[in-house]
């Protein structure tokens, strides 16, 4: 069984109107995942509805903390993209555990996004990969603590 974690950000935000104001709205993941046909066992835990930009160490902590205890090998956990790859490497060194971070610079209910694409690339990964922690964006899959966002190209990079 695979264990979905979600903690908010970009993927699961609701736009209200023109001038872009916003809420981090329910987790997208069952809609995408029901729409997609995903036949494989998962459950979701909802650990918070932040923008990475808001998260600190205390959140990263209980990020942390969900994935050691779950009884699951296998983690899929969607994130805000500002910060994921600090979220990923807070996550290193947890024994036994395959996680694979993802999330999108476009809301998934938005009509064009990357949304549903980077949860089918982390979802074939989080299946594949040996155990260790990975981010899931624009097609490649990172290991943590070599890749970073780069805000000006709008995509995630080897470092």
């Amino acid at each position: 069984m695979l264990l979905v974690l979600t903690t908010g950000g970009t993927i699961d935000k609701v736009y209200f109107d023109a001038s872009s104001e916003y809420e981090v709205g329910e987790p997208t993941v069952p809609h995408v995942f029901r729409e997609s046909g995903v036949a494989l066992e998962w459950r979701l835990l909802p650990l918070m509805r932040k923008d990475s930009l808001e998260m600190g160490p205390e959140d990263r902590q209980a990020i942390r903390r969900a994935c050691e205890e779950a009884a699951e090998q296998r983690i899929l956990i969607t994130h805000g993209t500002d910060t994921m790859s600090v979220t990923a490497e807070a996550l290193r060194g947890i024994a036994g555990k395959t996680i694979v971070l993802t999330g999108a610079l476009a809301p998934a209910r938005f009509r064009v996004t990357d949304a549903v694409f980077n949860l089918g690339l982390a979802l074939g990964a989080v299946q594949s990969l040996p155990e260790g922690v990975y981010l899931a964006m624009n097609g490649t899959i990172f290991p943590a603590g070599k890749v970073r966002k780069n805000r000006d190209a709008g995509k995630f990079e080897e470092v």
